[in-house]
């Protein structure tokens, strides 16, 4: 029985391993491990999932990349162990025998991984400190199952599709639905960074690495230090980019022309003696179109370029198959671009670096430097003021506001230059009142906002890691606690997932070097003027990128990777978005305020407030639910 429905599990995450399968069963300790290869190092049979250590006792299945791998391979020869392959997964399984769980910290990549010790009667579950690899499971006290993506979990039979009924406030709050909860009661995601350990009777969770700390005070810094840091992070990008590009199948890269993929692009470019494939998207809409700009940057670098212009009819294709992508409610819309880009991209290699993670890093997005100056200039107002100005800006037409602020948008210091400002306006007038950075900062990210959320579903938002993370963070220097939040949730939940189900979809495996270990470990050691510095973030690898390119190529407002939704929802998507957010069809399902959803699609249609991300969510919402509760 369980052969079947492991192999059945296994079937649904073909796209993440095309390449090869395996199973493997100890009826004893009534365990199973399956695993579907995508082959990148050791093509071999050699290199099958999954794997056994040499006297058949402990097994691992794993999915991910250790770039250090060979080092710590010669480190375990001289300790007295023997290698039939030269793939990174025999090095983690011996890694583990030689040093147990403290074995996975010395690990500089990405990986989630199950491993069965025979000899102790343990199953042992663990996953990168950065969460860039997923790993779900689900345990109600019996039995324990768990896989890369909830799909897997569902080919079970024993598992039920009871939904928590907390998550879905969490989700129309962040878009994503925070670990370590899932969409499922008694279903989880393990955290980054955390080993699960069962015995078949009693499971545990620990910590067994953690971030590094950013909580000390700016210190003075001088010109010639500036320098010194950028050669020295020149030489440690040099290293992992080196490392990122280790692999015996095609690669090459994701660009955009923003600074974080230039950069990689560049030190690729750096190390290689061929010209780096690269790939972009363009689209036909200016305001969301970078492919202009990556093509420059490709000519200067002397990549082996392509690009894809692609319609609104080809993109919008793309979203029947988000639910099955993203097999948990999902409401990043940048997900349509990304899922294209890479099955460009698959069409001639099977590995891409991209430039994800150097945002979180380096102070890149403009939400941490209007957050910290909105704290600061609300902290100094009168009481009274902060109270009458709401009432007098809710008086102005949001046309009016949204017509001023285009005329004025190129002249602005960039940390004022948003995208969607009408919404963004509009959570700055409820806000006024408010001088807590945490608040003001939720603002900023999430798309329904708790009062609506509960207006919308009669319930609240529950608290959870976001307000634990800013506990944690207080007295740190406010920019680099705001990049902590959202390493500890927003990448790992949002921005990690969103690259691994696209690339996984198109059986690519992407991968994120300025996330590497020794990456995160120099930038949380970096003062805060390196990473915003004159109105403007990402100082330090503005200069770094400078010494490769001209400042002119990327020294411009940050555009992100999006796609035209206000005006989809206006034209191709509306039929769309009328049929799924119907009152007949809310009413039904009985989870949504259906008359609040009518107002938000009225108010939107009629070009008066831009509501495409709220109603996203609920698109998203009921188009997963159709899919997969039926």
């Amino acid at each position: 029985m369980l052969r079947g429905y492991l192999q059945q599990a296994a079937a649904t995450l073909s796209s993440r391993g095309p390449d090869d399968s395996g199973l493997f069963f100890d009826e004893k300790g009534g365990v199973g491990l399956g695993h579907t290869r995508l082959a990148v190092i050791d093509l071999s049979e050699k290199a099958r999932q999954p794997m056994a250590s040499d006297d058949g006792k402990v097994w691992i299945s794993y999915n991910g990349q250790v770039y250090n791998f060979k080092q710590l391979r010669e480190d375990l020869s001289n300790k007295g162990h023997s290698f039939r392959s030269n793939s990174d997964t025999e090095v983690v399984l011996k890694s583990y025998l030689e040093w147990g769980i403290d074995g996975f910290e010395k690990f500089f990549g990405m990986f989630a991984l199950a491993i069965w010790d025979g000899r102790k009667g343990e199953l042992i579950l663990a996953r990168d400190r950065i969460g860039i690899k997923p790993l779900y499971y689900s345990y109600n006290g019996g039995n324990l199952i768990f896989a890369s993506e909830l799909k897997a979990l569902m080919a079970f039979k024993s598992f039920r599709r009871d939904i928590d009924p907390e998550a879905i406030p969490l989700f129309l709050h962040y878009q994503y639905i925070p670990a370590p909860r899932t969409i499922f009661k008694d279903t989880y995601k393990l955290a980054p960074g955390q080993c699960l350990r069962f015995n078949g009777r009693e499971l545990s969770v620990e910590t067994f690495s953690e971030l590094p700390n950013m909580g000390g005070q700016p210190q003075p810094l001088q010109n010639y230090a500036i320098d010194e840091r950028a050669d020295e992070l020149d030489e440690l990008l040099t290293t992992v980019i080196s490392d990122h590009m280790v692999s015996d199948v095609p690669l090459g890269a994701l660009l955009s022309g923003g600074i974080d993929s230039s950069l990689v692009v560049a030190f690729m470019q750096k190390v290689s003696t061929l010209p780096i494939r690269t790939f972009t998207m363009g689209f036909e809409d200016k305001g969301y179109n970078e492919a202009i700009w990556a093509s420059k940057v490709a000519e200067h670098l002397g990549t082996d370029h392509t690009e894809l212009y692609v319609t609104a009819k080809e993109a919008l294709a793309v979203i029947p198959r988000l639910p099955e992508i993203f097999d948990e409610p999902f409401a990043d819309s940048s997900a349509i671009p990304t899922f294209m880009i890479c099955r460009l991209a698959r069409s001639q290699v099977k590995v891409a670096l991209s430039g994800d993670g150097g945002d979180e890093q380096f102070s890149g997005y403009v939400r941490y430097w209007s957050t910290r100056a909105m704290a600061h200039f609300f902290g100094r107002l009168p009481e009274s003021l902060r109270k009458a100005f709401p009432l007098f800006l809710r008086a102005v037409p949001p046309q009016v506001v949204e017509r001023l602020y285009l005329s004025v948008r190129d002249l602005l210091p960039q940390r004022f230059r948003v995208a969607n400002f009408p919404d963004k306006w509009q959570k700055l007038i409820n806000q006024m009142e408010n001088t807590e950075v945490q608040e003001l900062y939720r603002m900023t990210i999430n798309l329904w906002s708790e009062k609506e959320v509960r207006e919308l579903t009669g319930k609240a938002v529950e608290k959870g890691g976001f307000e634990q993370a800013f506990a944690e963070t207080q007295g740190w220097p406010i920019i680099n606690r705001l990049m902590r939040i959202d390493q500890r949730s927003y990448l790992p939940d949002a921005m990690m997932t969103k690259a691994d189900r696209a690339g996984m979809a198109a059986g690519l495996e992407v991968r994120v070097p300025l996330l590497d270990t020794r990456i995160v470990s120099f930038s949380s050691s970096l003062p805060e003027e390196l990473k915003y510095r004159g109105g403007a973030g990402k100082y330090l690898l503005k200069k770094l990128l400078s010494r490769y390119m001209p400042p002119g190529l990327f020294q411009r407002p940050k555009m992100g990777f999006g796609v035209p939704l206000e005006r989809w929802f206006r034209g191709e998507l509306k039929d769309l978005l009328l049929d799924y957010l119907s009152p007949g069809r809310l009413k039904k399902e009985g989870l949504f305020d259906h008359e609040l959803v009518e107002e938000k699609i009225k108010e939107h249609l009629s070009g008066k407030v831009n509501n495409h991300y709220r109603l996203w969510a609920i698109l998203m919402w009921e188009m997963w639910r159709e899919r997969w509760l039926g």
